[in-house]
């Protein structure tokens, strides 16, 4: 399986598909406009170890809804998740049984290892 949860409207997710061949070959999910399900979330934990690898802090609700501030658990990142797109860290690229997670250069560079 090779999939790409992105956001259609980041500069950064655009790049980066552009990147990998223009997602040619992906399955693509802009989880905007379509839900990331509780089953696709736990598949993503699954693959990746845990809910706070997949969260962004950087997100601007983040620091608005006063989250910074508080002690999360897991159940608390992934309700987060399930419930506002903007907190899954993005993009999110499956390939086979690899998960690569995030935006970081490093990251990048090792999912084009495996198209």
């Amino acid at each position: 399986m090779k999939k790409i949860y992105y956001l259609s409207t980041c500069s950064t997710c655009q790049r980066i598909i552009a990147e990998l061949n223009d997602g040619k070959g992906f399955n693509m999910q802009d989880i905007k406009t379509e839900k990331i399900t509780e089953e696709q979330l736990d598949q993503m934990k699954e693959m990746v170890g845990n809910f706070e690898s997949l969260f962004s802090r950087v997100a601007m609700k983040y620091r608005s809804m006063g989250l910074n501030e508080k002690v999360l658990t897991e159940t608390d990142y992934k309700n987060l998740i399930l419930e506002e797109y903007t907190f899954l860290k993005r993009p999110v690229i499956i390939i086979d049984d690899r998960i690569f997670v995030g935006n970081l250069a490093k990251t990048i560079a090792e999912a084009k290892k495996y198209i």
